[in-house]
C-alpha cells in the first residue's frame, strides 16, 4: 500500500504532490475535529460541518458553520489550535522540521516540495529557510500568548483562563485564521486598544511574508547595517504591504464618516479602520458587526480581502506583490516603457506575466462563484455572497453572519475557495496543467488588434 503511494506521488509535480500534502491535511484534522472528546455534551456536529471546519483551519481562513466556543471543548480547542498550526505554517515546514528529528536526509525531491510550497526560485539554503519560519512563528506566538495572558488578567477570573485565551489569541492571530473563542470575535474589546494593537501586529507579521520576516531578523542581528542589502521582494512587499494598511485606514474612515463613525470620538474611529484594514490582509478577526458597514465600504473591504496577504505567508488572496507589479505595469505601460524598473532593479517579465495570470484566473474564479452562489443562495444579498466569496478567497474569515445559513452546494464552493486560496493560484493552475515543454517549432506571428 505504502510502496503504491510513494510510486504514484514519484509521478506527480511538486505542485501536485504539495496539493495532495494538503488534501491528506483536511482529511486528518476532519476526523481529529470529529472526535468525540473535542465536542461539548450533545452538540450538533455533521459531516459539512467537520469538513468546512477543517478546510477552514487548514487554509486558515476563519469561516465557521458553526460557534467554536459552544461546539468545541477544551481539548477541542487544542486540537484547532494544532491545525492551525499545519495550515499557517505550512505542511512542508513541519514536515521537514519531523524529517530532521528522526533524522531524515532532505534530498532533491524534498527541496522542490520546499520550494514549491514556499514560492521560492532556487533550491539553495531551504532547509535552512523552513528552520527560520518555524523558530520565528513559534517565537512571535510566545511572546504574543504571554503580553495577551497577562492582559487578559483583567478580563478574566483566573490565570489559567486568561492564558487559555491569550494562547488561542495570538495563535488565530499570528496564523490570520481569523477564529475566536469569545463567541463574537474581538467585539469584546472595540475599546480596548491595546488588545486591538497587539492583535493587529501579530497578523501583520504573519501576514506580511516570512521572507521579509527573516531579512529583517537578519538586519537587526547584523553588526555591519550599512552593508545589508534587502531584496527587492522584502521593498516591494513591505512598501505595497505599508501602503495598502494605511490607504485603507484612510478610505474606511472617509467612507463611514457619514455613517458609522458619525457622531464618534476619532480615535474610536480611527481604531475602528485601522484595525479593519490590517484584518482584511487575511486576519479576519473584527471589534464591530460587519453588517453596520455602509455598501461602499463592504465592496472596499471586498477588495482589500481580494489582494490578501503577502505571498510565503499565512494569507491568500492573489497577495501583495501581483497587485504592486500589475499597478508598475499599468503605469509603466501607460508612459510607454518597455521594461518596469524599481529601486534599482528591473522586473522580470516573467513575473509581470505571472502576476496578470493570478489576477485574471482569480478575477474569473471569485466571478464564477458568486455567480453559482447567486443561484444556490439567492436569499442572501449579492453584497453579502460578494462579500463572503472575497474572503474565503483570500483566507480572511471576515463575515457577515451567512455562513452557517449556507445550503451545502454553498459551502462547498466556499471551501473550494478557501483551499485554492491556501495553495495559491499559480500551485492550483501547475496542479491542473501539464508540464511545460520545450517548443519544436513556431508559426509565422501576426498582430491582433487591441482595445
Amino acid at each position: 500500500m505504502l510502496l503504491k503511494l510513494r510510486l504514484t506521488l514519484n509521478k506527480l509535480t511538486p505542485a501536485q504532490v504539495i496539493v495532495s500534502y494538503y488534501l491528506i491535511g483536511i482529511t486528518i484534522s476532519t476526523i481529529l475535529l470529529s472526535l468525540p472528546i473535542a465536542h461539548k455534551p450533545r452538540v450538533e456536529w455533521t459531516f459539512i460541518d467537520a469538513v468546512f471546519t477543517a478546510v477552514s483551519a487548514v487554509s486558515v481562513t476563519g469561516l465557521s458553520t458553526v460557534s467554536i466556543v459552544d461546539t468545541f471543548s477544551t481539548t477541542g480547542v487544542f486540537i484547532l489550535m494544532f491545525v492551525l498550526q499545519i495550515g499557517g505554517i505550512g505542511i512542508m515546514t513541519l514536515g521537514t522540521f519531523f524529517w530532521l528529528l528522526v533524522g531524515k536526509k532532505i534530498g532533491l525531491k524534498e527541496r522542490q516540495l520546499i520550494m514549491t510550497d514556499q514560492n521560492q526560485s532556487t533550491l539553495s539554503g531551504l532547509v535552512n529557510l523552513l528552520r527560520q519560519i518555524l523558530l520565528l512563528i513559534i517565537l512571535i506566538e510566545a511572546i504574543g500568548a504571554l503580553i495577551l495572558g497577562v492582559y487578559f488578567l483583567n478580563y478574566y477570573p483566573t490565570w489559567q483562563e486568561s492564558f487559555y485565551h491569550g494562547v488561542f489569541a495570538s495563535v488565530t492571530a499570528t496564523t490570520n485564521a481569523g477564529f475566536d473563542i469569545t463567541g463574537e470575535s474581538l467585539i469584546p474589546y472595540a475599546n480596548d486598544y491595546f488588545v486591538q494593537f497587539v492583535t493587529i501586529i501579530l497578523i501583520t507579521l504573519g501576514a506580511i511574508g516570512f521572507p521579509v520576516l527573516i531579512e529583517t531578523k537578519d538586519f537587526v542581528v547584523n553588526r555591519e547595517r550599512k552593508k545589508h542589502h534587502f531584496s527587492l521582494f522584502t521593498k516591494i512587499t513591505t512598501l505595497t504591504f505599508a501602503v495598502l494598511l494605511v490607504l485603507g485606514t484612510v478610505i474606511i474612515v472617509l467612507l463611514e464618516m457619514n455613517h458609522f463613525f458619525k457622531g464618534m470620538d476619532w480615535h474610536k474611529a480611527f481604531f475602528y479602520a485601522f484595525f479593519h484594514s490590517a484584518s482584511t490582509k487575511s486576519g479576519g478577526l473584527s471589534t464591530m458587526d460587519m453588517n453596520a458597514f455602509s455598501l461602499s465600504t463592504l465592496l472596499f473591504l471586498s477588495g482589500l480581502m481580494f489582494i490578501g496577504a503577502s505571498p510565503s505567508s499565512v494569507g491568500g488572496g492573489i497577495r501583495t506583490t501581483t497587485f504592486a507589479l500589475n499597478i508598475l505595469f499599468l503605469f509603466h505601460f501607460a508612459r510607454g516603457n518597455r521594461n518596469i524598473k524599481v529601486f534599482k532593479r528591473e522586473i522580470h517579465e516573467e513575473d509581470l506575466t505571472k502576476s496578470v495570470v493570478v489576477t485574471i484566473m482569480a478575477t474569473f474564479l471569485c466571478f464564477l462563484s458568486v455567480l453559482i452562489l447567486s443561484i444556490t443562495d439567492s436569499n442572501h444579498s449579492l453584497i453579502q455572497l460578494i462579500f463572503e466569496v472575497a474572503s474565503a478567497f483570500g483566507t480572511t474569515g471576515l463575515s457577515m453572519g451567512i455562513t452557517p445559513e449556507l445550503s451545502t452546494v454553498g459551502k462547498c464552493v466556499i471551501m473550494i475557495l478557501m483551499f485554492i486560496g491556501r495553495v495559491g493560484i499559480l500551485s492550483f493552475l501547475i496542479m491542473i496543467g501539464k508540464k511545460q515543454k520545450a517548443t519544436k517549432y513556431h508559426y509565422p506571428k501576426e498582430r491582433i488588434i487591441i482595445g
